[in-house]
């Protein structure tokens, strides 16, 4: 162990001897790391470095049972409870699961990083796959619950044990590509004219790279009537107050660079904690940090099924942060309660 990861170590136990409940996420911030720098350090002790054979360990989680999964970016933090079903890496681009508990969109190109990690606290030991990228930034967990098999996680383990057990980590810086062309350079009248004759939700990214627009400009740039109306943050409360009075079921799209994680069903319990708002149900939580939302839209895109209509949320660089739809599958019209409630807004 060289002495920069002895001395990083050292700080980390100082400082979650002083707080306890620091999230590690946090304490990474604070001391000018990566959390996988910090994860790193315990390599030996509660971690182990596992081989990078991602989809294959993915495909084994089914194994575990009834898990708890979470993708998080800076602002919003997805947590759902449920079964791995269903895995396909058929496509170089992205891998899936879709199940109606897990149903994840998989970057696998992002992803750099695997450790298993026990962490040991006064409620018992916390067992968890962690995954992260070259910045060493985590880009989605796979959490223990109390109805998972312990035995097939340990199987897991031994068998994607990397012979790397080294507590050394490097990591590289991922750019971000926020810049966006003047508008006087876009074909905005083509622009516009291909946004009115979409037939599939999945071609808007499609239609954004073809004119070389950034999402946030291509609300701005809308057709005239109502394919973009931005809305006050606080919409979002009353959004999902509104869907957990009328039971009305919901999707939730949350993600980062290498993962979007969906939520497809009814929200129940809301609550404030700071400036954190929250859905706390037994098998969904979701907690966005209203504090860092710059810009909030109601979009609405025209498919096969009809107008097809979502909130989208945005930090101060145009990044999305969390997306909000009625539920709704292909052939299947959206929910007219739905459409009301946005409407209300």
């Amino acid at each position: 162990m060289d002495t920069i990861t002895n001395t990083l170590k050292a700080q980390w136990e100082t400082l979650r001897a002083e707080n306890p409940h620091l999230r590690i996420r946090n304490a990474a911030e604070q001391l000018g790391v990566s959390e996988a720098e910090l994860v790193a350090t315990q390599v030996g002790d509660t971690v182990t470095r596992l081989r990078p054979q991602f989809a294959d360990i993915l495909t084994e989680v089914e194994k575990l049972g009834k898990v708890m999964a979470l993708t998080r970016n800076e602002e919003c933090v997805h947590e759902r409870k449920g079964v791995y079903l269903n895995p396909d890496f058929s496509s170089p681009f992205a891998g899936l699961f879709v199940g109606e508990d897990i149903d994840l969109r998989i970057f696998i190109s992002h992803w750099d990083k695997a450790f298993a990690v026990a962490e040991k606290s006064e409620h018992g030991d916390r067992k968890s796959l962690q995954f992260f990228g070259k910045d060493g930034l985590a880009i989605h967990k796979i959490y223990l619950t109390k109805d998972s098999h312990e035995a097939a996680f340990d199987a897991l383990v031994a068998k994607y044990k990397s012979d790397n057990q080294s507590t050394d980590e490097t990591v590289t810086d991922v750019p971000l590509n926020l810049e966006e062309k003047p508008d006087a350079d876009i074909d905005v009248e083509g622009f516009r004219e291909s946004w009115r004759n979409l037939n599939d939700t999945h071609a808007f990214f499609g239609m954004l790279k073809k004119y070389g627009v950034t999402r946030t400009q291509a609300l701005r740039l809308a057709p005239e009537g109502d394919y973009a109306v931005q809305i006050e943050k606080d919409a979002i409360v009353k959004m999902l107050e509104g869907a957990a009075a009328q039971k009305l079921p919901v999707m939730v799209f949350v993600g980062n660079r290498g993962n979007i994680q969906i939520h497809t069903g009814t929200v129940r319990k809301t609550m404030w904690h700071n400036q954190w708002f929250n859905v706390m149900d037994p098998d969904f939580n979701l907690h966005l940090d209203m504090s860092r939302i710059a810009q909030t839209w109601v979009v609405r895109k025209p498919t096969e099924d009809g107008m097809v209509t979502a909130i989208e949320v945005f930090n101060e660089m145009g990044e999305i942060i969390v997306q909000f739809f009625g539920k709704r599958k292909p052939g299947i019209p959206e929910l007219q309660e739905w459409r009301d409630l946005v409407a209300s807004l």
